[in-house]
């Protein structure tokens, strides 16, 4: 049983983050452009509004490269910073639990972006795509190199 979930490991965190960068997304869509019910029941962020605005656009654009998996480990780094900036200077000030201060989805994107930032995107992503495409040349140049010699 066990080898069995080992094997599935990668599918199942390429399956968690894209729904992790899905929803991080939709975030910042329903802050910038209104859609879903929009930011706090409804409307937009004022553009370059700090911090409400650049937060959405980390959301969106952070998110988006979740969800394909493309630059995961940075751009999960940089949604875990947005977000752990959000739950202490926004969230904790008035009051020391999520629970009480609202502050439940930052701290799990957070938490959940920071877990990305170790485990890369998984299967489906991206970012392994485009890594065997950049090994298989360097492996032929240098079988070419060996054989010129």
């Amino acid at each position: 049983m066990t080898g069995r979930l080992n094997t599935a490991q990668p599918y199942v965190l390429g399956l968690f983050r894209i729904v992790v960068g899905l929803l991080f997304a939709c975030h910042g869509a329903a802050a910038l452009f209104g859609v879903l019910g929009g930011s706090e029941g409804g409307g937009t962020v004022p553009a370059g509004t700090w911090p409400g605005w650049y937060a959405a656009v980390i959301q969106l654009v952070g998110g988006g490269l979740v969800l394909l998996g493309l630059g995961t480990r940075v751009a999960a780094f940089v949604a875990s910073g947005s977000m752990a900036y959000a739950y202490f200077d926004v969230h904790q000030p008035s009051a020391l639990w999520p629970l009480q201060n609202g502050g439940e989805a930052s701290a799990l994107f957070c938490w959940t972006m920071l877990l990305l930032v170790f485990t890369g995107s998984g299967a489906l992503g991206l970012d392994r795509l485009f890594s065997r495409r950049d090994a298989r040349p360097a492996e032929t140049s240098a079988q070419r190199e060996t054989v010129a010699a």
